[in-house]
Protein backbone atom coordinates (compact mmCIF):
# COMPACT_ATOMS: atom_id res chain seq x y z
CA UNK A 1 0.00 0.00 0.00
CA UNK A 2 1.26 3.47 -0.77
CA UNK A 3 2.51 5.61 2.09
CA UNK A 4 0.14 8.44 1.23
CA UNK A 5 -3.03 6.90 2.69
CA UNK A 6 -4.63 8.24 5.82
CA UNK A 7 -7.34 7.11 8.21
CA UNK A 8 -9.67 9.70 9.69
CA UNK A 9 -13.05 9.95 11.35
CA UNK A 10 -15.85 10.10 8.78
CA UNK A 11 -17.83 13.33 8.38
CA UNK A 12 -21.40 13.98 7.29
CA UNK A 13 -19.97 15.53 4.12
CA UNK A 14 -18.63 12.05 3.22
CA UNK A 15 -22.06 10.43 2.95
CA UNK A 16 -22.39 10.78 -0.85
CA UNK A 17 -18.91 9.33 -1.40
CA UNK A 18 -19.64 6.57 1.10
CA UNK A 19 -22.85 5.65 -0.74
CA UNK A 20 -20.86 5.37 -3.98
CA UNK A 21 -18.15 3.30 -2.25
CA UNK A 22 -20.65 0.87 -0.73
CA UNK A 23 -22.61 0.47 -3.98
CA UNK A 24 -19.45 -0.13 -6.02
CA UNK A 25 -17.88 -2.43 -3.45
CA UNK A 26 -20.90 -4.60 -2.74
CA UNK A 27 -21.98 -4.86 -6.37
CA UNK A 28 -18.57 -6.05 -7.53
CA UNK A 29 -17.07 -7.90 -4.59
CA UNK A 30 -20.13 -9.85 -3.45
CA UNK A 31 -21.01 -11.12 -6.94
CA UNK A 32 -18.85 -14.24 -6.56
CA UNK A 33 -20.71 -15.41 -3.42
CA UNK A 34 -24.30 -14.20 -3.82
CA UNK A 35 -26.76 -14.84 -6.64
CA UNK A 36 -27.94 -11.82 -8.67
CA UNK A 37 -31.44 -12.24 -7.20
CA UNK A 38 -30.04 -11.50 -3.72
CA UNK A 39 -27.76 -8.64 -4.81
CA UNK A 40 -30.42 -6.83 -6.84
CA UNK A 41 -32.58 -6.51 -3.72
CA UNK A 42 -29.91 -6.20 -1.01
CA UNK A 43 -27.33 -3.81 -2.50
CA UNK A 44 -29.74 -0.83 -2.70
CA UNK A 45 -30.36 -1.32 1.06
CA UNK A 46 -26.88 -2.22 2.36
CA UNK A 47 -25.19 0.15 -0.07
CA UNK A 48 -26.27 3.28 1.79
CA UNK A 49 -24.30 5.09 4.47
CA UNK A 50 -25.99 5.30 7.85
CA UNK A 51 -25.96 8.96 8.93
CA UNK A 52 -26.16 8.16 12.67
CA UNK A 53 -23.23 5.77 12.41
CA UNK A 54 -21.21 8.32 10.45
CA UNK A 55 -22.03 10.97 13.07
CA UNK A 56 -21.02 8.70 15.97
CA UNK A 57 -17.29 9.50 15.78
CA UNK A 58 -16.67 5.73 15.58
CA UNK A 59 -16.87 5.45 11.81
CA UNK A 60 -13.73 5.95 9.75
CA UNK A 61 -12.56 6.40 6.18
CA UNK A 62 -9.26 5.55 4.57
CA UNK A 63 -8.35 7.90 1.75
CA UNK A 64 -5.51 8.36 -0.67
CA UNK A 65 -3.38 11.48 -1.02
CA UNK A 66 -5.97 13.00 -3.36
CA UNK A 67 -8.85 12.56 -0.91
CA UNK A 68 -10.43 9.57 -2.69
CA UNK A 69 -12.09 7.22 -0.20
CA UNK A 70 -10.57 3.74 -0.51
CA UNK A 71 -12.43 2.11 2.37
CA UNK A 72 -14.70 2.78 5.30
CA UNK A 73 -15.99 1.12 8.43
CA UNK A 74 -16.58 1.50 12.09
CA UNK A 75 -17.97 0.06 15.25
CA UNK A 76 -20.67 0.74 17.80
CA UNK A 77 -21.77 -0.34 21.23
CA UNK A 78 -25.32 -0.64 19.96
CA UNK A 79 -26.02 -3.76 17.91
CA UNK A 80 -27.12 -3.48 14.27
CA UNK A 81 -30.84 -3.07 13.82
CA UNK A 82 -31.17 -0.84 16.87
CA UNK A 83 -30.81 -3.65 19.40
CA UNK A 84 -29.63 -2.43 22.81
CA UNK A 85 -25.98 -2.37 23.83
CA UNK A 86 -24.53 -5.03 26.11
CA UNK A 87 -21.75 -4.13 28.53
CA UNK A 88 -18.29 -4.98 27.18
CA UNK A 89 -19.57 -5.84 23.71
CA UNK A 90 -18.96 -3.92 20.50
CA UNK A 91 -20.13 -4.43 16.93
CA UNK A 92 -18.13 -4.05 13.73
CA UNK A 93 -20.25 -1.98 11.37
CA UNK A 94 -20.44 -1.42 7.62
CA UNK A 95 -16.83 -2.17 6.61
CA UNK A 96 -16.13 -1.95 2.88
CA UNK A 97 -13.14 -1.50 0.60
CA UNK A 98 -13.15 -0.05 -2.89
CA UNK A 99 -12.86 -3.00 -5.30
CA UNK A 100 -9.76 -1.42 -6.88
CA UNK A 101 -8.07 -1.22 -3.46
CA UNK A 102 -8.65 -4.79 -2.24
CA UNK A 103 -5.56 -6.62 -0.99
CA UNK A 104 -3.63 -3.38 -0.52
CA UNK A 105 -3.96 -3.10 3.26
CA UNK A 106 -6.99 -0.80 3.40
CA UNK A 107 -9.28 -3.26 5.18
CA UNK A 108 -6.53 -4.32 7.57
CA UNK A 109 -5.78 -0.68 8.46
CA UNK A 110 -9.48 -0.04 9.13
CA UNK A 111 -10.08 -3.16 11.18
CA UNK A 112 -6.89 -2.73 13.22
CA UNK A 113 -8.06 0.79 14.08
CA UNK A 114 -11.59 -0.40 14.90
CA UNK A 115 -10.23 -3.09 17.24
CA UNK A 116 -7.93 -0.63 19.03
CA UNK A 117 -10.67 2.01 19.38
CA UNK A 118 -13.16 -0.54 20.74
CA UNK A 119 -10.58 -1.98 23.15
CA UNK A 120 -9.74 1.55 24.33
CA UNK A 121 -13.43 2.08 25.11
CA UNK A 122 -13.60 -0.97 27.35
CA UNK A 123 -14.95 -3.47 24.82
CA UNK A 124 -13.76 -7.02 25.47
CA UNK A 125 -15.54 -8.79 22.60
CA UNK A 126 -16.41 -7.64 19.09
CA UNK A 127 -19.30 -9.12 17.13
CA UNK A 128 -19.42 -9.01 13.36
CA UNK A 129 -22.08 -9.86 10.80
CA UNK A 130 -19.77 -10.74 7.91
CA UNK A 131 -20.76 -11.16 4.31
CA UNK A 132 -19.93 -14.58 2.89
CA UNK A 133 -17.25 -12.85 0.81
CA UNK A 134 -15.50 -11.18 3.76
CA UNK A 135 -15.43 -14.21 6.08
CA UNK A 136 -11.82 -15.19 5.12
CA UNK A 137 -10.67 -11.61 5.75
CA UNK A 138 -12.25 -11.48 9.20
CA UNK A 139 -10.78 -14.90 10.04
CA UNK A 140 -7.34 -13.56 9.13
CA UNK A 141 -7.97 -10.70 11.56
CA UNK A 142 -8.71 -13.01 14.48
CA UNK A 143 -12.49 -13.34 14.22
CA UNK A 144 -14.03 -16.78 14.70
CA UNK A 145 -17.17 -17.84 12.82
CA UNK A 146 -20.07 -18.84 15.04
CA UNK A 147 -22.52 -19.87 12.34
CA UNK A 148 -24.63 -18.80 9.40
CA UNK A 149 -27.26 -16.13 9.95
CA UNK A 150 -29.81 -14.27 7.89
CA UNK A 151 -29.67 -10.52 8.45
CA UNK A 152 -33.12 -8.94 8.13
CA UNK A 153 -33.09 -5.86 5.91
CA UNK A 154 -35.82 -3.31 5.21
CA UNK A 155 -38.57 -4.49 2.93
CA UNK A 156 -38.52 -8.06 4.24
CA UNK A 157 -35.20 -8.88 2.57
CA UNK A 158 -33.11 -11.61 4.19
CA UNK A 159 -29.36 -11.36 3.59
CA UNK A 160 -27.17 -14.45 4.18
CA UNK A 161 -24.18 -13.70 6.43
CA UNK A 162 -21.83 -15.24 8.98
CA UNK A 163 -21.88 -14.25 12.65
CA UNK A 164 -18.30 -13.88 13.91
CA UNK A 165 -16.65 -12.86 17.18
CA UNK A 166 -13.25 -11.68 18.32
CA UNK A 167 -12.18 -11.53 21.93
CA UNK A 168 -10.02 -8.49 22.66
Amino acid sequence: MADNITLRIARQADIGALDRLFQRSYSRLLAADYPPSVLVTAVPVIGRAQPALVASGQFYVVEDGEGRILGAGGWSLQAPGGHPATSGTGHVRHVATDPDSVRRGVGRLLLDHIVQAARGSGVSILYCQSTLTAEPFYRSMGFEPQGSITVPLRGGIGFPAVFMIRRL
